[in-house]
């Protein structure tokens, strides 16, 4: 019998304030956050690594998953203007430095990264981080740079939610149950499916994308103005301009389900096209997905032999400086309900106001 109860498209759950945001909020309005950002630097010297996605605005047209949408615009300025104005932004290649003997890295480190590549980083959040003078890391699945074509799970969520039917039927995954006729309705039922996902191998996921294109006549080749990667000549402009460039695999696969020769595959195939397109090695790489059951010991020896010297996770929390493991750095993710009191406790004061780790089947 499929499945009806563990998706319900109708519970749509206005924003509820978490116990860390109330929080939060109280200390920012009682100007506390300063004064505990300096206390916890008596006691405690670590490297804070924010996790974003996507920079953009959503309007009522926007038909991809809003949850890979890190923050708006104008929030995102805020929060490079409050990283630049109180904390030490540094770059990946300081942080490598650092790890290997060169300069100390400074109190109240933080850096910035972003994973998948999604053009609005180019073409929102790039243009803030030049003009304020905040480094960033940008983790790109090398196959999709350049394709003009949204990831497959992207696309899915785009049929999900733009679909003209009344009930999404998905065998696989043994799913059956009534579309909802409300645009947020609809975008709420894109989290759980890719939790759903996570499930399967690579051949059973792309099979489930592949019967819902077929299903709705709607082929990922036609792409979508909303969800596109950056080109290799954006990459090669924002690292010019002091940005870092590191691996996220050829195509986002989850690299320790891969069996050795994939795995290979994907890890020196990642490093050898960003060497050949962007003229020296990456010095960083970021576990697609990121999160415990998406790296092993296996993975991060070959992340090793390629050539990679940091490797970040998915995972959340800060990393005690100097950091144990190099290879398996914590982040902390970016959420697009995250308001301004909430992201200054969060910076301030990460291990009581940040989010204890989730991690997603796809979004990292």
């Amino acid at each position: 019998m499929q499945a009806e109860a563990a998706i319900d498209p109708q519970q749509v759950a206005p924003h509820v304030a978490s116990r860390r945001e109330r929080l939060a909020t109280h200390a920012h309005q009682w100007h506390l956050l300063p004064v505990l950002q300096t206390i916890r630097g008596w006691f405690r010297r670590d490297l804070r690594v924010l996790a974003y996605h996507r920079v953009r605005a959503i309007d009522a047209r926007f038909s991809f998953d809003p949850g890979l949408v890190s923050a708006s615009p104008a929030a995102f300025r805020g929060q490079m203007q409050l990283l630049r104005d109180r904390f030490h932004p540094v770059s990946c290649r300081e942080v490598v430095a650092a790890l290997e003997g060169g300069p100390a890295l400074p109190r109240d480190a933080v850096l910035v990264t972003f994973d998948d590549g999604y053009d609005d980083n180019h073409g929102v959040a790039f243009p803030i981080l030049r003009e304020l003078g905040v480094p960033a890391t940008f983790f790109v699945a090398t196959g999709h740079i350049d394709s003009g074509l949204p990831y497959a799970y992207d696309w899915l969520a785009h049929l999900v939610v733009g679909a003209t039917g009344d009930r999404l039927r998905l065998p696989a995954l043994d799913l059956d149950i009534p579309l909802p006729a409300g645009l947020e309705a609809r975008r709420a039922l894109v989290a759980p499916l890719l939790d759903r996902l996570k499930f399967l191998d690579d051949d059973g996921q792309q099979a489930v994308i592949d019967g819902l294109e077929r299903e709705a006549g709607r082929p990922r080749t036609q792409g979508h103005a909303d969800c596109r990667p950056m080109s290799w000549d954006q990459l090669r402009e924002m690292r010019a301009a002091g940005m870092e460039i590191g691996g996220h695999g050829v195509h986002h696969r989850m690299l320790a389900k891969l069996p050795d020769d994939a795995l290979c595959a994907e890890v020196e195939g990642c490093q050898a096209r960003l060497t050949a397109e962007l003229g020296a090695p990456a010095i960083a790489v970021s576990y697609p997905v990121g999160g415990p059951d998406a790296f092993d010991a296996r993975v991060v020896e070959a992340v090793r032999a390629a050539g990679f010297r940091v490797g970040f996770t998915y995972l959340s929390g800060t990393n005690p400086w100097p950091a144990g493991d190099r290879y398996r750095l914590l982040r902390t993710a970016v959420e697009r309900g995250i308001g301004e009191a909430w992201f200054r406790g969060i910076l301030a004061v990460p291990e009581v106001f940040a989010h204890p780790s989730v991690v997603r089947a796809y979004p990292a």
